[in-house]
Formats: structure tokens, sequence, C-alpha cells
């Protein structure tokens, strides 16, 4: 599990001293709000790391927050964040994990090669974020016969009343053309969208997107105790 810990021992020990429940639930409050301040600076920094970095991306990770009997605030990741998550490896570097998508061409795909891994061709449709395009994707897995749904692939009578419309296409083995998925336009031009390579993307160790964290929690921490703190005072009127 990919988690943010950063070395609070003095204000902790200050806090553990606290007798008073409201003083304390003060410091829950200000650790919270320090905690979201990192998970800001976390998520920002993944706008520099990342080229466009997903939605799914950016909220990998949530603050578990602190309560005034366990004056504790993590930035972790999200209980729902799978085992196999990119960020894993983005951060500790390695090898990725084969995706869905690579696992079902190589299951399903009829092709003589070895597919371990693939990415997006020169001729691929890309989203916002610079990813496969969705639609464009799934009218590929139909075309080549390597939809999950069975029943969504293209048939022939589906292809001939769509005469117009692009196809897509595996080439043989003694192809000239790179091993791959292409496209053919109606008007015979072909492109290329998917490479299919045989070794899995590696990442250098550590991209840092904890980068700053420590700081922006010394930094910020203060501020907020003082002010929640204040807060409270005036609650009860102190």
């Amino acid at each position: 599990m990919l988690k943010l810990a950063l070395d609070d021992r003095e204000m902790q020990a200050h806090l553990s001293r606290l007798s008073d429940r409201q003083v304390r639930i003060a410091g829950s409050w200000a650790l919270n709000d320090t905690a979201r301040d990192v998970l800001t600076h976390v998520q920002g920094r993944m706008d520099e790391v990342f080229d466009r970095p997903t939605p799914f991306t950016k909220n990998a990770f949530t603050v578990k927050g602190a309560r005034p009997d366990n004056l504790t605030a993590e930035v972790m990741e999200r209980p729902s964040v799978g085992r196999r998550h990119f960020l894993k490896v983005q951060e500790s570097g390695g090898a990725r994990s084969r995706t869905g998508l690579e696992g079902l061409l190589d299951a399903r795909l009829a092709y003589d090669g070895i597919i371990t891994a693939v990415t997006p061709a020169g001729g691929a449709k890309l989203n916002a974020y610079g990813n496969w395009d969705t639609g464009e994707r799934n009218r590929v897995l139909s075309a080549v016969q390597a939809q999950r749904d069975t029943t969504a692939n293209t048939t022939k009578a589906s292809r001939k009343r769509n005469r117009k419309r692009a196809g897509f296409f595996v080439p043989q083995a003694e192809s000239r053309l790179s091993a791959g998925i292409w496209k053919r336009d109606a008007d015979g031009t072909i492109s290329k969208v998917l490479h299919f390579t045989r070794a899995m993307p590696t990442y250098d160790p550590r991209l840092g997107f904890f980068d700053g964290a420590a700081d922006v929690y010394r930094a910020k921490l203060p501020a907020h105790l003082r002010r929640t703190i204040a807060k409270m005072a005036a609650r009860s009127g102190g």
C-alpha cells in the first residue's frame, strides 16, 4: 500500500499531554486540515510528474482523518485502489503488471506471436489525457473478434452494412507490417493503431509525487493548530 508517513513525534508528544478533550478535538481538526493540504500537494505533484494525469490517477489517494482519541492523520491510497495500480510501480520502479486489455488480447486474439504488452501507435485516436480513446478501442476489439462479450464482435453482415467505416486487422506473420493492430480506411489507406511488444514497460524508481509533502506538513500545521484552538476557545467562551 502506498502511504505517506510524516515524522510528527514532537507534536504528538505535546498533544498527548493535553487532558482537555476540547484541545484534542482542535488538534484533530488541525491534523485533518493539514492532511488535506498535503493531499492537494500530492495531486499537484502528479500534474508535474505525469502528462495529463486522469481523474483515476489523481483520485487514487485520500485522507484517513484523525480523531480526538487518535491524533493521527494519513494520506493513503483509497481502499478501492487495486494491488496492481500503476502508481505503485511509478513510485517504486520496476515492470508494471499486465493490463486487462493486454490479457484480453493475448487470450482471445487470433495471433501467432507473443503479446506481452500493448501501446497506442501513431494512428490511434487519443482522449484528452493522451490515452487510447475508449470508443475506438471497443471498435477495434469488435473488429478483431476480441470482445469479452462475443455478441459485441463485428459480423460479416455488419461489415457489409458499414462498408464506409474503417476496418481493423492484425497482419499475418509473413506480412511486412509490424506486429500490432492496423486500421484500413474506406479509401484503402492503412495506419497502425496499436503496437504489440514482447517486453513489459519498466519505470525508473520513485517519480516523486510525494516530494515536498513533509515541507507542506511542517509549514501548514502550526497555523492550522493556532486557528482550531482559537475556534474551540471561542465556542467555549474562553
